[in-house]
């Protein structure tokens, strides 16, 4: 599992929008949580959060980090990362 880890990390980060209409992200290390309005994936630069409508995933490619993405993108922001203890991690402050 470390090899896979590594591999990943070692990938660039890069993001591609056609239209609005298809994401194409690489260096993603996990999705933690998607649905037809939001994806939050983290890569290898940082969490980053889509918004959008009729959002789907087309294409998981778990060993080379590649995710593909279908719908009409409103929105792409990355989330800075706090290493206070008292901000209680990323999860804390998305539900606010």
């Amino acid at each position: 599992m470390d090899k896979i880890d590594n591999n990943i990390n070692s990938f660039n980060h890069s993001i591609s929008l056609t239209e609005r209409k298809t994401l194409l992200i690489s260096g993603v290390k996990k999705i933690d949580n998607f649905d037809e309005e939001e994806f939050l994936m983290e890569t290898t630069m940082g969490y980053i959060i889509i918004k959008g409508s009729n959002l789907e995933l087309i294409k998981l490619d778990t060993l080379q980090g590649n995710v593909s993405i279908k719908g009409k993108i409103n929105s792409m922001n990355y989330l800075e990362e706090q290493t206070t203890k008292e901000n209680n991690g990323i999860f804390a402050r998305l539900f606010k």
